[in-house]
């Protein structure tokens, strides 16, 4: 293995708050995407819940009224049997017996009406039930719906503060003159950069050892950690060739070429610094280049 120059790059540019901001963004705006397929799925799943449970409710309560309603009106119809025989045997008798007959009639009569209005009286009161039901049911969903409504506006608020920010950012540039990646400094930041897909990203987490350690298509060494002053040195091997880079401070994006990232380059981002071991992430390109 060769030893290569190792290039030294200008401090990087910083974004001030911005990048913290985008960061923070890109993470609202993930929780506001689960936050509303949740209720979207919680809308779907209670609508189609309130309207079986209304199907099912009006299906028992018709099924329940045809069968009282049956039962009273062959009562009904058996009364009004026993009236019409009171009567024509009233018609036959003495005089006393004829006033006893048609007192029987008169009950008759009065049993059959109170039972009609009891009919009707319960017929009322289901259906004001049913309608109860489906109030109870639209109001439900419409609360939903609301809901649902405000976090799509929520969303897109986010979405557009979101836009704004990366419009930004586009002028930043890495310390090899080039577009440079977003730097994350810690672990939430790292993941709002995975969930922006842009890049692919490797945690790294290197102690010392003998001998170098893989992360994606690279070779990592730790040579040097310095905690106090947050700064460390590594050795890459890259395509076969052992590059040194010395003295790198924390949270400074270390870049290098490869032979399949073509003229885009690694980012090599150091978060932590302690004696043994050095904690951050490798940013490679999206589009790897063929050999």
């Amino acid at each position: 293995m060769s030893l290569t120059s190792s290039y030294e790059p200008p401090p990087p540019q910083r974004s001030g708050l911005a990048i913290p901001l985008l960061t923070g963004g890109l993470i609202a705006l993930a929780a506001v995407n689960i936050y509303l397929y949740v209720q979207l799925d919680h809308f779907q799943t209670d609508t189609s819940k309130k309207m079986e449970q209304l199907t099912s409710t009006v299906a028992g309560l018709r099924d329940a009224s045809s069968v009282s309603t049956a039962a009273q009106a062959r009562h009904i119809d058996q009364l009004k049997e026993e009236l019409a025989a009171a009567q024509t045997q009233a018609r036959s008798m003495s005089s006393q017996a004829k006033v006893e007959a048609q007192a029987h009639a008169d009950q008759l009569v009065k049993q059959i009406q109170a039972e009609e209005a009891q009919m009707q009286q319960q017929m009322t009161g289901k259906i004001s039930e049913v309608n109860q039901n489906v109030t109870a049911a639209n109001a439900k969903i419409a609360d939903v719906s609301t809901d649902v409504g405000n976090v799509k506006s929520q969303a897109a608020m986010t979405q557009a503060q979101l836009e704004k920010t990366i419009a930004d950012l586009k002028s930043v540039t890495g310390d090899l003159g080039v577009q440079s990646g977003l730097i994350a400094t810690n672990g939430r930041e790292l993941e709002a950069l995975k969930l922006r897909g842009e890049r692919n990203y490797f945690d790294i987490k290197l102690g010392k050892t003998k001998q170098p350690v893989r992360f994606a298509d690279i070779m990592l060494k730790l040579e040097n950690a310095d905690p106090k002053h947050n700064r460390y040195s590594v050795s890459l091997l890259v395509d076969d060739k052992r590059t040194d880079k010395k003295d790198k401070s924390i949270n400074e994006p270390v870049q290098f070429y490869t032979s399949k990232g073509g003229r885009i380059p690694y980012e090599l981002v150091i978060n932590q610094i302690t004696k043994e071991q050095i904690v951050g992430y490798l940013a490679t390109p999206k589009d790897i280049a063929s050999r």
